[in-house]
């Protein structure tokens, strides 16, 4: 079968007038970062990459499970199997999905050591992420570049987003000046349902293709906020800047400035990520050390092993998740006993 052009790919969407042709160039000539590849960034890749926008950077640090594919249509039981990367799945997948889009896979944790290398040429980023203090470094960074970025979170059946523009908009941390403290609802612990990640990626995608096609004037500069199970849906009106906060007023980036970033336990799971390493691993000799211990998988993207009673997963770098505790005092005893110092 013959390969369509371009605009036969993207005709329905051409026709809609606020993109139209001169959008449509916009939008493939356009950069974006996708931090984050689960129920709501791989529905934000997917989106994008049929939309025509011209590339995509996935950023994950996360490898699939099964409990992933209730939500998460982008990936399908091979890729759990062989437990596959979600930003090397992902990658994969949109480029069999849209051959003619560049799409960068980065297997990695977004820190501030290496945020100028994953975002410096983006023109948006998409906020698929898990954790504030990964949100707030994306806000820091953004702000400081006077880049856009859209803001989403769901757990359960609630969801909500917003868009962040830098000098029209108030940032996250005007909304949010420090991440919330005690308990909170977590996928783990509240459950999550796949309509409402659906309906968040895809509000964050339309403010995506607002902003990518030029028309910034047309944002709805609110804050949404969706319920799927009882129906409720409430916009909060977007203030100014505001110039007493720390990040967009006050400009002080402390999230970006940041050198070391502590364990976090990972929403949603049942673990805890040792992230203040910058090593340089030989994961097949690792397993050779840890196969006498339990179940050993390695591959070109991470080692995996079953120690226990935690499921331990490396990469290259010196990353590693461990499953099956919340306790980072144990998760970074776990890694010195089997991994080192």
């Amino acid at each position: 079968m013959t390969a369509p052009n371009d605009h036969d790919r993207y005709s329905r969407q051409i026709r809609f007038r606020e993109i139209g042709e001169e959008g449509q160039r916009r939008l493939a000539e356009a950069r974006v970062a996708v931090v984050g590849c689960g129920a709501l960034g791989s529905t934000q890749a997917e989106l994008l990459a049929r939309a025509g926008v011209g590339f995509l950077r996935l950023i994950d640090r996360d490898y699939l499970e099964w409990s992933n594919l209730q939500r998460q249509s982008l990936y399908d039981e091979k890729d759990v199997a062989e437990a596959l990367p979600k930003a090397a799945a992902a990658a994969a997948r949109l480029k069999a999905v849209n051959s003619s889009i560049k799409v960068e896979s980065a297997i990695s944790d977004l820190t501030p050591a290496n945020i100028d290398d994953l975002l410096e040429d983006v023109d948006l980023v998409m906020d698929g992420t898990d954790n504030f203090e990964t949100r707030f470094l994306i806000n820091d960074f953004a702000l400081s570049k006077g880049i856009p970025w859209i803001y989403g979170a769901a757990v359960g059946s609630y969801g909500l987003k917003m868009p962040v523009i830098p000098g029209l908009t108030c940032c996250l941390r005007c909304m949010v000046p420090e991440a919330p403290g005690g308990s909170q609802e977590t996928c783990e612990t509240a459950g999550v349902i796949a309509p409402i990640t659906a309906t968040i990626a895809s509000l964050q995608v339309a403010d995506a293709l607002i902003v990518l096609t030029g028309h910034r004037d047309q944002l709805a500069r609110k804050l949404t906020i969706v319920d799927v199970w009882t129906g409720e849906i409430a916009q909060m009106e977007q203030r100014k800047p505001n110039p007493n906060c720390q990040a967009c007023g006050k400009r002080e980036f402390v999230y970006l400035n940041g050198k070391h970033r502590a364990p976090i336990s990972l929403c949603g799971r049942c673990a805890v990520q040792i992230h203040d390493r910058d090593r340089h691993l030989d994961l097949k000799e690792l397993a050779s050390r840890l196969q006498s211990l339990g179940p050993v998988k390695v591959n070109e993207f991470a080692l995996r092993a079953q120690i226990d009673g935690i499921d331990m997963t490396v990469f290259p770098d010196g990353r590693a998740i461990l499953k099956g505790t919340t306790d980072v005092g144990m998760a970074r005893s776990l890694y010195s006993k089997y991994v080192g110092n």
